[in-house]
């Protein structure tokens, strides 16, 4: 069994010897980006939605612009272990491993900065506010401000299998339950509720 007790100090010298320690935060320096399904569900959340669909040529251009932001977005110097996902052409979602270091304030004002700073190359904006996303009856995604979403709730353009969005989720846990859903299921049923079933 001696041997079994030294394989185990090996391995725990090993790892100091190329400058690795069990520090979680330290393991994943080189890893910051990871794909968003490998993040767990406590990480923090942001989805930002574009005004109008982008083409592939324009998601390409943001999606390089994000790829070469994520890698150096830190947190008061610390590594944050990033995953994002582009979808619909409208969606960019980014989440942040809260375990191994936290968002702050500043850098999360960085990455609202970058996004701005990509907007004139798109002709469109990523950093929006107050609207409201939905797929219309053919399926491409929408967006209108709240009064003219209740409008088409009132006309019975959007109803209660009308699939919405909800940018307004602030955890992967909220994305992955939440993030599309039938507006019967959603906060956006109170927007249309004059064609929502008593």
């Amino acid at each position: 069994m001696d041997w079994i007790s030294g394989l185990a100090e090996l391995l725990e010298i090993v790892p100091e010897f190329f400058g690795f320690s069990g520090d979680r935060q330290n393991q994943v320096k080189n890893m910051s980006v990871v794909a968003i399904e490998d993040l767990p569900n406590s990480s923090r959340t942001w989805v930002f939605g574009a005004d109008r669909t982008l083409s592939s040529t324009e998601s390409k251009i943001l999606l390089q612009e994000v790829d070469e932001f994520l890698p150096q977005w830190k947190a008061h110097g610390a590594e944050l272990t990033v995953g994002r996902k582009w979808s619909d052409g409208r969606f960019l979602t980014v989440a942040v491993d809260q375990s191994t270091a936290g968002a702050s304030g500043c850098s999360i004002d960085g990455l609202f900065r970058a996004l701005k700073s990509i907007e004139p190359k798109l002709g469109a904006s990523m950093v929006t506010s107050g609207l409201i996303f939905y797929k219309d009856s053919n399926g491409a995604v929408q967006s209108v401000g709240r009064e003219r979403f209740t409008e088409l709730g009132a006309r019975g353009e959007v109803g209660p299998q009308t699939r919405v969005f909800d940018t307004t989720v602030t955890s992967l846990a909220e994305w992955r339950a939440r993030f599309e859903l039938d507006l019967k299921e959603s906060w956006h049923a109170r927007l249309a509720k004059q064609k929502q079933p008593v």
